[in-house]
């Protein structure tokens, strides 16, 4: 197990998704974390993220510097490192000549760390300070052009640290350097998988419920139906799963999802329209997040109502993912900024007096894919993109209207069907459309038209914590505008958006 300490960095769940890539389970806490708990999970090693902070700032977040004297591996990155060494009696500076972006990094001492990387390798930066003076007992293992310690180590002490991102892909030897950390240093077995994981998952979830019922909120996405598999394996018929048709989803979906849950799952569902209820409420509403806060509270609303219907219930179980978690702070507790609210991270507990059962909160994506694969979960479901809490609201630039519902629905079908028909459906991560409060002026049929506009998104990702934008061949694109403009009345202009994350996000809104 290795202990990820988060300092804020926005790479801070791609370190998590290297440890994971070589079968080592780990987890990230605040620098809150005290070190008692640290001491209670065991950690093999430890690495302390990098973070947009400077070490000396005032309210620069620290953790307790006995982290250092417990014999316990650390790797230090970026700001973790500059942590480091300020702890223990080195100098870090605000640099000369600030480094971001590609660098080339000369291996001046090999070591256990650089096992197997070239002498000189490409690494990624992204720093302002640099380290002026290492404590005792460290050494420089790397430089680059402007930046001295690039790299250092106390073998004594097993403390390591990198001032580059080896977690980011543009360090092309990234990955090995974490390998060679988490197991030639920390002695760490890959012997973390899917199989294992469900097996203690469906013996942990059986333990809390015990004779209780269960109550969870369906959306038929990945993440609440492997939730859900997985819960009904453990406990069967005490698992009621409740599915709120809030008039925002694709077109067709609630009768898909009845036909898929009830009858090949043999879950015990119940369906609610609530259709109307969320339209009255989103009637007049633009902004992204209180359209978001809207749906959260209804929600909340209409669950419980229903819920309230089943006796004996004392938990609620949810899909919540290790990234939802994270991003989440005022749940989390961490440094991380906030990107946008998730829904389905707290609040209905509180309200309904509830204990919690989250079996997939230490999971991310593309691991939630591989237990629902392990589970037995169809194909299709498993591999079924992401779709927001809010639905097609935060794809609806502007206003909710039924109509633009409507419009939006049409359009989507088109590009999904074309996808799959493609054989790109599995290669994206995402593929949707965006319906823009823009209309531009068209022809068809000789005559003037004012109508709406479309955008395509469709993204290539691991875990959606990075997305690049899909080079999709020209013929298909020109076939799904030429689809949409043809098919959907009321659009006469479609784009493509070729943005990536960061800077931009997956979703719109």
């Amino acid at each position: 197990m290795i202990l990820i300490i988060d300092f804020g960095s926005q790479f801070n769940q791609l370190i998590g998704r290297r440890v994971r890539e070589n079968h080592v389970y780990c987890q990230i806490e605040p620098p809150s974390v005290d070190i008692d708990t640290i001491k209670s999970l065991r950690p093999d090693g430890i690495i302390l993220s990098g973070g947009p902070s400077s070490i000396y700032e005032p309210n620069s977040p620290k953790m307790n510097p006995a982290v250092f004297d417990l014999g316990i591996p650390v790797l230090g990155i970026c700001y973790g490192m500059q942590f480091m060494v300020d702890s223990l009696g080195g100098i870090v500076k605000k640099a000369q000549k600030r480094e971001y972006g590609f660098a080339e990094l000369v291996i001046k001492e090999p070591g256990v760390l650089f096992k197997g990387i070239d002498q000189k390798t490409t690494t990624w930066m992204s720093h302002g300070d640099s380290i002026d003076a290492l404590p005792e007992g460290f050494t420089i293992t790397a430089s680059t052009e402007n930046t001295k310690v690039a790299a250092t180590v106390n073998k004594k002490r097993n403390l390591y640290g990198f001032q580059f991102h080896p977690e980011v892909e543009h360090t092309v030897q990234g990955r090995l350097m974490i390998r060679n950390f988490l197991l030639d240093v920390c002695g760490c077995e890959t012997s973390w998988n899917m199989k294992s994981f469900a097996e203690e998952a469906i013996a942990q979830i059986r333990e809390q419920v015990g004779d209780n019922h269960v109550i969870l909120g369906l959306s038929g996405g990945v993440d609440s139906s492997v939730a859900a598999l997985l819960i009904h394996k453990a406990v069967g018929n005490q698992l009621t799963c409740i599915f709120v048709d809030n008039g925002l989803l694709r077109m067709d979906e609630a009768v898909k999802l009845k036909t898929v849950f009830g009858r090949h799952l043999d879950l015990n569902i119940r369906f609610v329209d609530a259709a109307q209820l969320f339209l009255k409420a989103l009637d007049g509403v633009s902004d992204p997040e209180e359209k978001r806060k809207i749906i959260g509270r209804l929600f909340i609303d209409v669950f419980e109502a229903e819920a309230l219907k089943i006796k004996n219930v004392k938990f609620l179980a949810q899909g919540t993912l290790y990234p939802d978690v994270i991003e989440s702070v005022s749940v989390f507790g961490g440094p991380s900024a906030v990107i946008k609210s998730h829904h389905n991270v707290g609040g209905l507990p509180e309200k309904m007096n509830l204990k919690l059962v989250e079996p997939l909160k230490f999971l991310f994506k593309d691991e939630v894919r591989e237990l629902g694969e392990e589970l037995g979960l169809q194909k299709d479901l498993v591999w079924r993109q992401p779709f927001p809490g809010p639905g097609l609201s935060i794809r609806i630039i502007g206003e909710v209207t039924e109509e633009r519902l409507a419009l939006l629905r049409k359009v989507d079908a088109v590009l999904l069907e074309e996808i799959r028909k493609s054989g790109y459906y599995k290669k994206l991560w995402q593929s949707f459309a965006v319906l823009l409060p823009l209309k531009s002026v068209g022809i068809m049929g000789d005559q003037r038209t004012y109508e709406n506009i479309a955008a395509i998104r469709a993204v290539t990702s691991r875990d959606a914590m990075t997305a690049d934008w899909a080079r999709l061949p020209y013929e298909l694109l020109g076939t799904i505008s030429n689809r949409i403009i043809n098919e959907v009345r009321g659009v006469n202009r479609v784009v493509y958006d070729i943005s990536s994350k960061p800077p931009s996000t997956i979703e719109w809104e």
